[in-house]
């Protein structure tokens, strides 16, 4: 019996021991968690109302935002960098709630002088509009801000290089009239408003004769193709508007108001260096054919590229010369068109953004 209870009381304390040693425990593992802490919010200067470009920044343009520590960018200004801000100018506008970083502001307040899309233009470049169109513009998926690539195909023929015109030259008889006293012969020299192309002179080898060659039609112009600039940016595509103060971006239509369908865009103007701005210019004069292609704006790479001719697509793709067989298609058709036809789509409007 003795035996029995002792062993009872053992058990009793085993079992005292171990809950009670369990909440200890517990309450020890709770202590030494650390409790999760509440999110640091930091404030951020934003525009606290329309800041004109070009214009000083004052306390009383500026407004607050909180936002949490780990959002915060070296680029922004927090309450303490106040002093870094205030006095500085406005690059662009900037409408309300915008955050301001320091991209967007000048070191001082300069009176602007012309439009005020000018400042938008980087120290050492140029703005220049060139014609586009519905194919130039990559079906209108290059717009404001994109960058693009500039390819541009010429037409290559064979001039005299004294007359400077087209070959082959026209012809004109010359003929003699007799000799004069002192023996020597006259010659005269028969001149149209129209003669004949220049041709040349070739032995037919069959029979031994000489006949004398005449162009059929005008010289064929040979065209090559070549990706001129790359990474550019476009500054707009369309007109600017008349008003040097107003803004670039198109304005919402007021409620209640359809917005009015856009037209077409039929120039564009690119920021490229004053060089290659000689370069374009030279081209629109030449009546060259220039067309935008889009690129990622992430994409810094610059691609080497082989000019494209009549023998590089040849070669390049092995496309084989058609062999002269004595059959044809039915009915003949020939001509695939260029940069200048006409679609079906160009007479219609842009729809609304």
């Amino acid at each position: 019996m003795r035996r029995g209870r002792i062993l009872i009381f053992v058990l009793l304390i085993i079992v005292i021991g171990l809950v009670v040693g369990f909440v200890a425990l517990q309450q020890f593992l709770q202590r030494v968690t650390p409790e999760e802490q509440a999110p640091v919010y930091v404030n951020v200067y934003i525009a606290g109302q329309n800041i004109p470009q070009g214009e000083e920044i004052t306390q009383e343009a500026l407004s607050t935002m909180s936002i949490p520590q780990e959002n915060v960018l070296a680029v922004m200004f927090t309450e303490g960098e106040i002093g870094s801000l205030l006095g500085k100018s406005a690059k662009f506008p900037l409408d309300p709630g915008v955050v301001i970083t320091e991209s967007m502001v000048g070191e001082s307040a300069i009176p602007i002088s012309g439009p005020r899309w000018a400042s938008l233009i980087p120290p050492g470049m140029t703005a220049i509009s060139i014609p586009s169109g519905r194919l130039r513009l990559s079906a209108y998926a290059v717009n404001d801000g994109a960058h693009v690539n500039v390819n541009a195909c010429f037409l290559f023929i064979d001039i005299d290089p004294a007359f400077q015109t087209a070959l082959p030259n026209l012809v004109a008889s010359l003929t003699g009239t007799g000799f004069s006293a002192e023996g020597v012969p006259l010659l005269s020299l028969g001149v149209s408003n129209v003669g004949p192309n220049q041709g040349r002179l070739e032995l037919d080898p069959s029979v031994q004769q000489p006949y004398y060659l005449l162009p059929s039609e005008t010289q064929r112009p040979r065209m090559v193709c070549q990706m001129l600039l790359q990474d550019v940016v476009v500054m707009k595509v369309g007109n600017f508007p008349l008003d040097p103060n107003a803004n670039l971006t198109a304005q919402p239509a007021p409620p209640g108001q359809e917005q009015q369908a856009i037209t077409p865009p039929d120039i564009v103007t690119l920021l490229v260096s004053p060089q290659d701005s000689l370069t374009l210019s030279y081209l629109i004069l030449t009546d060259a054919e220039i067309s935008l292609t889009l690129r990622n704006p992430s994409d810094q790479a610059r691609q080497a590229t082989e000019a494209s001719t009549l023998q590089f697509l040849l070669s390049q793709y092995n496309i084989p010369v058609p062999a002269k067989l004595p059959y044809s298609f039915e009915p003949y058709t020939i001509g695939f068109g260029n940069l200048n036809v006409t679609l079906p789509n160009d007479t219609t409007t842009v729809p609304p953004q």
